[in-house]
């Protein structure tokens, strides 16, 4: 499934979730798509931005642990569907505005959290968010570098 569906997707659910438990699992969604892009990208994407994809994957992978696994069995998983990135600027900005809503969810949730526990999770999984947006904000400037030095045809084909 196309990144951009699987961002959609996730942003519909974090809206509709209301519970701790919901949100936090919709966090870790965002942080498993985050995980799953990095990856791809580490392998297909432009060399240019290979560092930072792998980071972008580390970060995921971190941001997930510090939410803790939730029930979902592998379909239930929406990284777990990812086939296609497309376009990579949009996907990048798309995905890093997901994750700014995850952060100010999960800040909503650390004020109303009733146990440490749980605070800190939200603290470790909203520090994830924000430098999973850093990385990929870093990857688009480095994609807008790349198409300001391709030749004019070249611009057109995108990143795919």
């Amino acid at each position: 499934m196309d990144v951009m569906r699987l961002i959609d997707q996730s942003r519909h659910a974090l809206e509709d979730r209301q519970e701790p438990v919901a949100v936090m699992t919709e966090a870790w969604q965002a942080q498993a798509l985050a995980q799953a892009v990095g990856s791809r990208m580490a392998v297909g994407g432009p060399p240019e931005l290979r560092g930072e994809a792998i980071g972008l994957s580390e970060i995921g992978v971190r941001g997930c642990g510090a939410l803790g696994p939730p029930r979902l069995g592998r379909e239930g998983i929406r990284a777990a569907r990812l086939t296609r990135i497309g376009d990579a600027r949009a996907a990048l900005l798309d995905l890093s505005a997901l994750l700014g809503e995850v952060g100010i969810a999960l800040v909503g949730l650390a004020c109303s959290a009733g146990a440490d526990g749980v605070y800190w999770q939200c603290m470790e999984a909203i520090d994830a968010a924000d430098e999973s947006r850093d990385r990929i904000l870093e990857m688009v400037r480095k994609l807008t570098d790349r198409e300001a030095h391709l030749p004019e045809p070249d611009r057109a084909a995108g990143t795919s």
